[in-house]
């Protein structure tokens, strides 16, 4: 792991921008959970991404386990004879990580590990970790670090526990563990302050380059789906991209952004996004809000699904809800079924068109389906963007400057009674805005 509070004072809080000591490979032991209401079969899915999720780290697995509980333990999360049960189980494997595939409260952790006497840690701080061995730009290393401060927060007793908090000394002052823990409070909330300013003027700068985009009036699609679906593959086999390539989860926690030129030479901007994950802690949802914004600011989504994996479909709808939580899922999408070279079963496959009759099948490494791809990519561009002749009178010079704003001006001259002839090239979402100014109406003048 890139921390562990347990063996670490918080006032050297580390910054995840700062290099980190990379520890060797140890043992890692797994708790999968069945809850109320679940299925053992979506359970021991959860399981095995989690063994992935681990795995992404750099550990071993060593042993795994499923336990069933209807209602968690305050204490244990589990119950108490369970909770031994793991804790002795992990021992005899020689694990030096207890991760649970669940949520651990702040005392549930703390007493799971002192049960232990070794490391236990939970999906949520799995990933944490993950996001924070990824991060490569400014704007992730500090969302990274922001999520981190504000989830070991309520932790940092972990850290202490080694000292006296009992009141002594003269007057009933507190003893040094405590002030050392209300110290490392202190520091780390100020610390968070100055992260939420920080990523404050990062945001700033990239609403200078949407608002950029809009000028230029190009359509937006963005490519979202579960990780390791293939989506930098596909942004760098259709545009020529050099976007991050590698066979682990979250190898992209940053858009990034290029220009498709469409066989009818239209242009389409096309963004790669961080791919999602089932439990996707929300406060990461909330960290990388800006990074996922891509998606709801997109004329349009592009969802890319790994037809090869066997929980494509619960991919698929994992996509969907993290779409619903960042208010995107009213989009329109097109689904594009990648890697079908692994997964030729035409049952299959007309099985997967259910999930989307307009999707497209596709392989960015042998290039099956690209050519059908980007004829259905100039079919959802031409929904929207529309070009059209405006005809804007003198009295309304704002919507002269909307068209250099929201617009694309392919020409325009003034008339000699001063108002503003033009043929501008205009995005579905400014349609009404220029409506009332159209010399045609919108009558299907869109590009050929």
């Amino acid at each position: 792991m890139t921390r562990n509070l347990t063996e670490e004072k918080t006032d050297d809080f580390p910054r995840t921008d700062e290099p980190q000591e990379k520890k060797p490979k140890s043992g890692a032991y797994l708790v999968g959970v069945t809850e109320l209401g679940e299925s053992p079969l979506e359970a021991r899915e959860h399981l095995d991404e989690l063994r992935e999720l681990v795995r992404t780290l750099g550990f071993e697995i060593v042993g795994e386990v499923m336990t069933t509980i209807r209602v968690p333990n305050v204490k244990f999360y589990l119950g108490s004879g369970k909770a031994e049960e793991v804790c002795n189980a992990a021992k005899q494997a020689n694990a030096e990580l207890i991760v649970f595939d669940t949520e651990l409260g702040p005392s549930q952790q703390r007493n799971l590990e002192r049960l232990a006497r070794t490391n236990v840690v939970d999906r949520q701080e799995i990933i944490l970790d993950i996001f924070a061995d990824r991060a490569q730009t400014r704007e992730a290393v500090l969302q990274v670090e922001l999520a981190r401060c504000k989830y070991f927060l309520p932790r940092l007793t972990r850290a202490w526990s080694h000292l006296s908090r009992q009141r002594g000394g003269a007057k009933g002052t507190r003893g040094e563990g405590e002030k050392q823990i209300e110290n490392d409070r202190r520091m780390v909330k100020y610390r968070i302050g100055q992260l939420e300013e920080e990523l404050a003027a990062v945001r700033r700068q990239r609403d200078v380059q949407r608002k950029g985009r809009v000028r230029r009036a190009m359509p937006l699609a963005a490519i979202v789906g579960y990780t390791n679906a293939g989506k930098s593959s596909l942004l760098n086999t259709l545009t020529g991209a050099d976007a991050l390539v590698e066979n682990k989860l979250f190898a992209t926690l940053d858009p990034t952004t290029r220009k498709l030129v469409l066989p009818n030479k239209s242009e389409l901007l096309l963004t790669d996004t961080v791919g999602f994950v089932r439990k996707l802690p929300h406060s990461l949802v909330k960290a990388f809000k800006s990074t996922l914004e891509e998606a709801v600011l997109a004329d349009f989504l592009v969802m890319v699904l790994d037809i090869s994996s066997p929980d494509v479909e619960s991919h698929w709808q994992t996509t969907l809800s993290v779409l619903t939580e960042l208010g995107a899922q009213d989009k329109p999408m097109l689904t594009v079924f990648n890697k079908c070279d692994r997964q030729k079963d035409a049952l299959f496959r007309t099985h997967l068109r259910s999930l989307d009759p307009n999707g497209v099948f596709i392989s960015c490494r042998t290039g099956e389906g690209l050519d059908e791809l980007r004829q259905t990519l100039v079919a959802y561009t031409k929904k929207r963007t529309l070009i059209d002749d405006l005809l804007i009178p003198p009295e309304h010079p704002e919507i002269v400057a909307a068209v250099y704003s929201r617009a694309s001006l392919l020409e325009g001259k003034y008339q000699d009674d001063g108002s503003f002839r033009c043929t501008v090239r205009i995005p579905g979402a400014h349609s009404g805005l220029f409506a009332p100014y159209s010399c045609s109406k919108f009558e299907n003048k869109v590009e050929d």
